[in-house]
């Protein structure tokens, strides 16, 4: 299949209240652009020289959520048109990220990710370093930042049985925190586990070799 019906079929497979984040890391801005005239809007990134080249060519509509890990150095590169960082797991990417939108006078929209997988490789906060940061930002200690929700990566495994577990430790924070009766996201799921994670709770999922297929 051409990557335009890859991402229709992926679409087309989504409910209605999920949102597709397409994760075009390492795939060039032609193929993005191909995606975009089909109507997708929302891609991901996870190097930050990457995302500042594509978004300097691109439509700028697009919204362009960072999904990899940040280094506090590389914070300043994005913080003008980065639309989520979805890949906050400390305090000091935290303190960073709205020290530089401070700085662009603008709010960035972020998401806590919570490590739930087993492998070492995964970041992440624990569940009680990400219920103290969200305290503090519900409690505007960091005014230059708009808390959208949480993001997890599960385990690479084809054990369901684990990736539910998994994915549950992220919703039962998310229901813990009460976000389930807000308009919050919940981002889990990748192309090998999205249907899974849609199971669990989330709302938004990051897709990109079933799209774009494997790099």
């Amino acid at each position: 299949m051409s990557i335009t019906e890859n991402f229709h079929k992926i679409k087309s497979s989504l409910p209605k209240d999920v949102t597709l984040v397409a994760v075009s890391k390492t795939h060039p801005s032609e193929i993005i652009q191909e995606i975009y005239d089909e109507g997708q809007r929302v891609f991901g990134e996870n190097k930050v020289q990457e995302l500042v080249e594509k978004q300097e060519i691109l439509p700028k509509d697009i919204e362009w959520h960072l999904i990899g890990h940040l280094q506090t150095n590389k914070v300043k590169y994005i913080a003008a048109f980065v639309d989520t960082i979805q890949s906050v797991d400390s305090e000091k990417i935290l303190k960073e990220i709205n020290k530089e939108a401070a700085k662009n006078n603008r709010k960035i929209k972020i998401l806590l990710q919570v490590k739930i997988a087993e492998e070492d490789s995964k970041y992440g906060l624990t569940l009680d370093e990400a219920k103290i940061l969200f305290t503090e930002i519900i409690n505007n200690k960091y005014s230059f930042v708009a808390f959208s929700g949480l993001m997890g990566m599960a385990t690479f495994t084809d054990d369901t049985q684990q990736l539910k577990q998994e994915f549950s430790v992220l919703q039962n924070l998310f229901n813990d925190l009460n976000l389930n009766k807000t308009e919050h996201t919940l981002s889990m799921g990748m192309s090998g586990d999205y249907e899974t994670a849609i199971e669990c709770g989330a709302n938004s999922v990051r897709v990109g070799s079933a799209i774009f297929g494997s790099r």
